[in-house]
């Protein structure tokens, strides 16, 4: 589990690819005296498990699950990348409850300097749609962000200088692709109500003894 309040932005040293499977090395300027194998790291908002340290380097496998729902498998050495360790119980939970699950890949359609902040214009599946609230959380590439206004395939967000800093949305524009994930708290409630969705009405409300 994670928080979406990204520690450091590390840089993908070598992309190898096994068929429908693959492997990434990262420099992620790390004491690696506080990771170990086995260990879950978000790289851009995707979790994976540590198998490689040597100095500053760790390495991931990339199953074949994670390429087909992620951006992951569109890396390439010497690209940045957004890095987060795995959140301790004793921690703050500054951003939001981030799992490392991607639900789907959405594309920037605008980037505008707007004051000190940027507003960014996403494009997402409409299957995510139904998890995002405004004022709500989403993660993308990993960061914990605000939605402040909903479309039914898209969303937008405020960025403030020092998350644009401090992560590659620095380095992202129009048409570059991002991992989404959505509200776990919004994916287990539409999860719950989903067989009642379509037959939702005061019949049913009594039935079920809320009224």
């Amino acid at each position: 589990m994670f928080t979406g309040i990204v520690e450091k932005t590390g840089r993908v040293i070598a992309v190898e690819r096994r068929g429908q499977e693959g492997s990434i090395r990262i420099d992620g300027g790390w004491d690696l005296t506080e990771i170990g194998l086995g260990d879950s790291i978000s790289v851009d908002g995707v979790c994976l498990t540590v198998s490689f340290l040597r100095d500053t380097t760790f390495g991931v496998d990339v199953s074949a699950e994670t390429l087909s729902r992620t951006n992951v498998g569109e890396l390439r050495a010497g690209e940045p990348v957004n890095l987060e360790r795995a959140l301790r119980l004793s921690d703050r939970l500054g951003g939001h409850l981030v799992t490392g699950h991607v639900d789907g890949v959405g594309v920037i359609r605008e980037k505008l300097k707007e004051g000190d902040s940027y507003r960014f214009d996403f494009e997402v599946p409409e299957a995510l749609s139904h998890t995002l609230v405004e004022k709500g959380s989403v993660a993308v590439d990993g960061i914990s962000l605000t939605l402040s206004e909903l479309g039914k395939r898209s969303f937008r967000v405020y960025v403030i200088p020092y998350t644009l800093e401090r992560t590659t949305l620095k380095l992202r524009g129009r048409g570059d692709r991002v991992n989404i994930e959505t509200d776990i708290v919004g994916k287990y409630v539409a999860k719950i109500l989903s067989p009642q969705r379509e037959g939702l009405n005061l019949e049913t409300l009594i039935k079920s003894g809320f009224l």
